[in-house]
């Protein structure tokens, strides 16, 4: 049986570099045998179905294609829809009360140890907050990603080195959730 996953793409289309038009992004899901392909906004999100169990594996298999077919590497997160649903579920931010643009989940290839974080004050960033997740940072911006110098702090070396990591604001996320529910 077909299980629903999301296709997160880790810096596509933003500023001119790596352009992947979603249409030959579909393409290249359905080249690889999997069915019910759509996407998601501009910035790389695609949901598919699949009977392969193995996310990390069809990560794999889809950052192979992508970079046989546009010719560069694109860092990809495969998910399945119950992990998505997961992650929406155990968010410690109030989302249903806040602007999309002010939470942001922030995907992980491999769990992070607590020992990436212990450099940050988090004190230092108030208001903005972070927690982390099951493979996943949630982050609360209030004056959106741009702008945060917590997200900032998050993205440096120490902390991502190592791991494939790509961000999403929560409208994004609950999207997700309902694209790839059963």
């Amino acid at each position: 049986m077909a299980k629903k996953y999301a296709a997160l793409l880790r810096g596509i289309n933003v500023g001119g570099s790596k352009k992947v038009p979603m249409a030959e992004l579909r393409s290249v899901l359905e080249d690889l045998g999997h069915g019910d392909v759509q996407t998601y906004l501009q910035s790389g999100n695609a949901v598919f179905s699949s009977a392969n169990e193995d996310p990390k594996a069809l990560a794999r298999e889809l950052e192979a294609a992508i970079e046989a077919h546009f010719g560069f590497r694109v860092a990809c997160l495969v998910v399945d829809g119950a992990y998505l649903k997961a992650v929406a579920d155990a968010c410690p931010f109030p989302a249903a009360d806040l602007e999309g643009r002010q939470l942001h989940a922030t995907f992980f290839s491999e769990q992070p140890g607590a020992e990436r974080f212990a450099a940050l004050d988090p004190a230092a960033y108030l208001p903005e907050e972070y927690r982390l997740g099951d493979h996943v940072l949630y982050l609360y911006a209030p004056n959106g990603l741009g702008r945060s110098k917590l997200a900032e702090a998050l993205a440096k070396p120490a902390v991502v080195k190592g791991i494939d990591a790509t961000t999403r604001n929560w409208n994004t996320v609950a999207k997700l959730v309902e694209l790839t529910a059963p």
